[in-house]
């Protein structure tokens, strides 16, 4: 009987317990803000026992799509420039010709041949010969000729050469190089300079001078000298002399630079290119050698002296660091005297010159020691004493 008991139980419990549930199942929805229907759009069936819970709509609760964000805008990529690598530069200007005035000078050429691209223009430079200072080079455009003015002087010398370059900065390699001479008047009687002397040489050098030779210029009128300069190397030419012929001998200075060249001139003084240089160096005078150390040192005494008569001794002193074995000692008697006897000594003469040789007993002399010997004889003029004695050749102090 219990289990009728116990579904007589359930039959009337259920009821109460299905709207327990309903209840927990309303709560939660609302809670949590949707349900089926809310999704749908719908205002939901209220459940059992409660009133409608109202829906907000709301962006979230609409159907329509949800814009894409928009796309960032790219970074641009940027361009490099390579540097142009061609190994093609202009060809070298050619045909290089230069006329001067007295204050400018006019170049020609013939154009380059571009390499890998167009020949946008040339560049002058220029150095004044004997200076090492160049002047400022002229940049000029894709022409053949240009008129150069800035530092040029009348009477100077000047050396020009031309580089192409082209649009990418390629630069050719440079012409020949033109050299030009400015003349002195440009209105006459004489506007053409000399041509420049040739095969400058030196000769005869000394310590102190040396001898220069040339080969003579030429001018359409007539060379009328030679000018002479010295260069010290740098940018300093002094004019030494101005010659008529075609050799001067110029003098060599100590301590400077000895380096020489020549220019023609004419009657107005319009002056050649320069010749070629020549340096010189002074001669070194040959080393003399000092005199040897003496050895010796010799006393002559006039011991008595009488009318057409004399006797005299004469001291040999070993002043050097070895002994004497066997010795010579001769000297000049220049007063008339004839030597007629002596004692201590073998005593010859011939003209003026007096020789004496050491006997057996006194061959030797020690270092310190001496010996003595002694002359007698005539004289007629007078009875001067020596003044040079030399001992086997060298020579021996006095006193």
């Amino acid at each position: 009987m219990s289990g009728v008991y116990r579904t007589s139980l359930f039959r009337r419990g259920w009821p109460g317990l299905l709207a327990a549930a309903l209840l927990v199942t309303a709560a939660l929805a609302v809670g949590l803000g949707t349900t089926p229907d809310a999704v749908a759009g719908t205002t939901p069936a209220a459940p059992l026992g409660l009133a409608p819970v109202p829906v907000i709509a709301g962006p979230a609760a609409t159907t329509d799509p949800v814009p894409p964000p928009p796309s960032p805008t790219p970074t641009p990529t940027p361009t490099l420039s390579m540097p142009n690598i061609s190994p093609f530069p202009p060809s070298p200007p050619t045909d290089l010709a230069a006329t001067a005035t007295t204050t400018s000078v006019t170049l020609t050429w013939t154009a380059s041949k571009m390499g890998c691209c167009a020949i946008e223009g040339y560049t002058v430079n220029y150095w004044e010969a004997f200076n090492d200072v160049g002047n400022t080079p002229v940049v000029v455009g894709n022409v053949t000729t240009a008129k150069i003015t800035l530092g040029i002087g009348p009477g100077r010398e000047y050396r020009f050469w031309v580089t192409a370059r082209d649009s990418v900065g390629h630069v050719s390699a440079s012409s020949e190089s033109v050299t030009v001479v400015t003349p002195v008047t440009d209105t006459g009687p004489d506007t053409v300079p000399p041509s420049a002397p040739t095969n400058l040489t030196a000769s005869n050098v000394t310590a102190t001078t040396a001898t220069l030779t040339w080969s003579p210029g030429t001018d359409n009128t007539a060379v009328t000298g030679y000018n002479v300069y010295r260069f010290d190397g740098v940018f300093v030419s002094t004019l030494l002399a101005t010659v008529p012929t075609t050799s001067y001998t110029v003098p060599l200075l100590n301590g400077v630079r000895n380096q020489f060249y020549v220019r023609a001139r004419d009657a107005v003084g319009n002056v050649s290119i320069a010749s070629n240089s020549v340096r010189v160096n002074p001669s070194t005078p040959p080393t003399t050698a000092p005199p040897p150390e003496q050895v010796c040192r010799v006393t002559y005494r006039n011991q008595s002296e009488w009318p057409g008569g004399f006797l005299a001794d004469v001291t040999l002193r070993n002043i050097g660091p070895t002994p004497y074995n066997g010795w010579t000692l001769t000297f000049n008697l220049n007063g008339g005297q004839q030597v007629t006897g002596s004692w201590s000594a073998t005593v010859t003469q011939s003209g003026t010159t007096v020789t004496a040789r050491n006997l057996t007993w006194n061959a030797t002399v020690p270092p310190g020691a001496s010996t003595t010997f002694g002359i007698y004889g005539r004289w007629t003029t007078s009875n001067p004493p020596p003044t040079l004695f030399l001992l086997n050749g060298s020579p021996c102090g006095l006193g």
